[in-house]
């Protein structure tokens, strides 16, 4: 039996839960009231244009976030399955985690910012709209990857 590293195992939870805790944060909090900000603001008027540009600006940022934790996903999982830890559910959940966030960090968030670069008149295309449909559902499959992937891990570290 290989031994194993607590600190190794206990980062890798913590990037998990961090990272699926920041993609709520981001969804159900800054979205919404970055959205509404006339309502909170007094005096200060955004246009649905300029909101975008603030949240866009917001995922570009936390795009890096993404990339370390995908990173750390790759290193972990791979460092498990050389030490012949296999789990179904952990490695669909982990390249879903993978996947989802790489599309969402490299494809979405670089699309639509190429897309408002080009001006208001290109946010209020179709193609615009699917492509922002597309990314929330991204970030939804992400962050049900990253739950099941950490509620997983936990069971599975719990028996060693």
């Amino acid at each position: 039996m290989i031994r194993r590293n607590i600190y190794f195992d206990f980062g890798y939870l913590i990037v998990l839960a961090s990272t699926f805790g920041a993609v709520l944060t981001l969804g159900a909090i800054v979205a919404p009231v970055i959205f509404t900000s006339d309502a909170y603001t007094s005096g200060m008027m955004l246009d649905h244009y300029n909101m975008g540009l603030i949240m866009s600006e917001i995922f570009r940022r936390f795009s890096y976030v993404v990339y370390f934790c995908v990173t750390y996903i790759v290193i972990y999982e791979a460092v498990m399955y050389k030490s012949g830890e296999r789990d179904r559910i952990v490695y669909l959940s982990a390249f879903a985690a993978i996947f989802s966030g790489l599309l969402f960090a490299a494809v979405y968030v670089p699309r639509i910012l190429s897309m408002q670069e080009a001006g208001a008149e290109a946010t209020r295309s179709d193609t615009f709209e699917h492509l922002h449909l597309a990314s929330e559902l991204d970030f939804k499959i992400f962050a049900a990857a990253l739950l099941v992937l950490f509620i997983r891990r936990l069971m599975l570290l719990r028996r060693v």
